[in-house]
């Protein structure tokens, strides 16, 4: 199992994110940001704006990975603005040449509907709110995307990746030749990837410093509110001595899916499960060690021990 792996920073990706996180409502009530951000960012707009912001939300969940292909083929234009003039002043053709490296059987009507659909949003997105945080938000992005490039050096390729998302482990997937590790902030703390021809983008989050240290610090909240669940301490236990499919956790817990996700994404939120891939569709899941020595680290540091 040999991947290229690389390391892209830019400001592109984190546009995406928090216009996706603000039209999907996706996992907003387990980020860092709250939901209470959706609120604030909801007064920037017009009542004409949001109308049309809002309307994205019945559009295809999987328009974004198509989003995501067009940020990472972008060639030159590494800043918010030359993305967005590019994707304006392309022909369809150019849309579709870029975007046929990534898909199979990506049609004209997909490329238009998405190329035409989005884009004035993304423009509105970043006119009123993002290009207000954007400043303050590139130098983290950029300061951890150096750390983990410097760590290239030190680790091999599965173990960065595990320390870098916080417990997504890459095994054998078929076909796959690069990966590609992409920090932001909007999406803290979650970790999410996505699949492409023989392409996989990696997302990690990336934690902002609080500036009370007479609060807990927000990992050791995530890990104790995990922790305080009596299912998801079973679930741990069910998944301490090997990796288990979905399936399995399901028939052994007696849960719904709906509910077993639940507890997946806090106990995943906290770092407290590796979750394994051999490609799109065949994660598995198994405690993370590290998980456990992170709550005792940052509990003693907090409670000064």
């Amino acid at each position: 199992m040999k991947y290229e792996l690389s390391i892209d920073v830019s400001p592109v990706y984190e546009l995406l994110d928090s216009f996706m996180l603000y039209v999907t409502k996706k996992w907003t009530s387990n980020l860092d940001i709250g939901t209470d951000w959706i609120r604030d960012v909801d007064g920037r707009f017009t009542t004409a704006q949001l109308a049309a912001l809002k309307q994205a939300a019945e559009w295809p969940f999987e328009d974004y990975d198509v989003l995501y292909a067009w940020a990472y083929s972008r060639g030159e234009a590494s800043k918010v603005l030359q993305f967005l003039a590019e994707l304006e002043n392309s022909s369809l053709e150019d849309c579709l040449r870029r975007t046929e490296p990534f898909f199979h059987n990506f049609t004209d009507g997909e490329c238009a509907r998405i190329k035409n659909g989005y884009t004035p949003l993304l423009r509105i997105w970043y006119e009123h709110y993002f290009r207000h945080v954007e400043h303050t938000l590139l130098p983290l992005l950029i300061e951890d995307a150096s750390e983990k490039k410097m760590l290239e050096s030190k680790m091999d390729m599965v173990p960065l990746i595990e320390y870098a998302s916080g417990g997504i482990v890459i095994e054998d997937i078929p076909g796959l030749k690069t990966i590609v590790l992409l920090p932001t902030v909007h999406n803290r703390p979650i970790n999410t990837y996505c699949f492409f021809k023989n392409l996989m983008l990696v997302q990690y989050p990336v934690d902002v410093p609080s500036d009370n240290e007479e609060e807990p610090p927000t990992v050791l909240l995530r890990l104790t509110q995990a922790l305080s669940d009596p299912t998801r301490l079973r679930l741990l236990r069910f998944v301490a001595n090997e990796p288990k499919t979905l399936w399995e956790m399901q028939s052994e817990l007696n849960l719904s899916r709906e509910m077993l996700m639940h507890h997946l994404l806090s106990l995943r939120v906290a770092g407290l499960l590796r979750v394994h891939l051999r490609g799109e569709g065949t994660e598995r899941y198994s405690i993370r060690p590290d998980g456990a020595s992170e709550l005792q680290m940052f509990l003693e540091s907090y409670i000064r021990i």
